[in-house]
């Protein structure tokens, strides 16, 4: 009677293609994958993925997570990763893409500092073989449920994210990343969804206001109550409404909302914080909030 009573375990497994640019961080969030709980597999040729889905699932000694770490050097492995991707979906296995990018001159620092050549830059120099990367995962990238920009991000950092992302807590289905940026410093490369509020008027130019930022509450009311601005809120959260629940259908986990002003300390903020506020209502979501450029000023 008890054998009759235990769980029954899938046969296939929850996957995870790990991807991105040379000098992303691949390697730093396979190792916090590893630390979660999950398979961790590097270099696996991409015809063996289903293969290798089916096995773990069919073994108890092994978590029901895999996670590939795919590093994408050619056309004809993109062809061949294509081709297993498709594979998986047709198993039936989740599959998910995390990809993982930085801004071109921090991979090549990041290369310079580590004195190594970019895989893909044969005679020519360590930029043109980023291009030629980025060509080649353009695809790839578009095609990414999840995207971590590590520009600004050291190996801590960058752990805590991937850690964040797929750490399960409850009953928590969406996560989201409202994030507030400024525009001067570049769009953000990992967002899903980009609103410029630099319609509202700026408290950078009312003197006695310059020195606080939208976390203040000197900020948030002079911000909340300008002409326009709850309409925004309101359309914003509602327009989510159906975002939300389409992601929950379609297994997507996670998106990062971002809210841009000039330089990145009053309005953004301000107007981050409470729609965080209000979507952290939502049953089944789990908001986190950041500021990407507050303080850069």
């Amino acid at each position: 009677m008890s054998s009759e009573l235990q769980p029954v375990k899938p046969d296939t497994a929850e996957v995870l293609i790990i991807t991105g640019m040379s000098g992303a961080g691949r390697t730093t969030a396979a190792h916090s994958l590893e630390d979660l709980g999950w398979y961790v597999v590097d270099n696996l040729p991409p015809q063996l993925f289903s293969t290798m889905a089916q096995l773990i699932g069919k073994n108890p000694d092994t978590p029901l997570k895999l996670a590939l770490v795919v590093d994408v050097r050619s056309k004809e492995f993109f062809q061949a990763l294509q081709e297993a991707m498709n594979q998986l979906r047709t198993d039936g296995a989740e599959l998910r893409v995390l990809f993982l990018d930085a801004a071109d001159e921090v991979l090549v620092r990041r290369f310079e500092t580590l004195r190594r050549p970019h895989p893909l830059q044969g005679d020519g120099s360590i930029l043109e073989g980023i291009a030629a990367e980025r060509e080649l995962m353009a695809a790839l990238r578009d095609q990414a449920e999840m995207m971590i920009d590590t520009s600004d991000l050291n190996v801590h950092d960058l752990t805590t994210s991937t850690t964040e992302l797929f750490t399960e807590s409850g009953p928590i289905v969406i996560r989201l990343n409202v994030m507030s940026f400024g525009f001067k410093y570049g769009v953000p490369q990992d967002s899903n969804y980009i609103a410029d509020v630099r319609f509202i008027p700026n408290p950078h130019w009312v003197p006695e206001l310059r020195p606080f930022t939208g976390q203040d509450q000197e900020i948030s009311n002079y911000v909340l109550e300008r002409k326009g601005v709850a309409s925004f809120m309101d359309s914003y959260v509602a327009m989510m409404e159906p975002v939300i629940e389409g992601y929950r259908s379609e297994n997507k986990h996670y998106a990062t909302l971002a809210f841009g002003c000039t330089g990145g300390k009053h309005r953004s903020v301000a107007i981050a914080e409470e729609i965080a506020k209000r979507l952290a209502t939502y049953s089944g979501v789990k908001v986190k909030i950041s500021h990407r450029d507050m303080g850069r000023e």
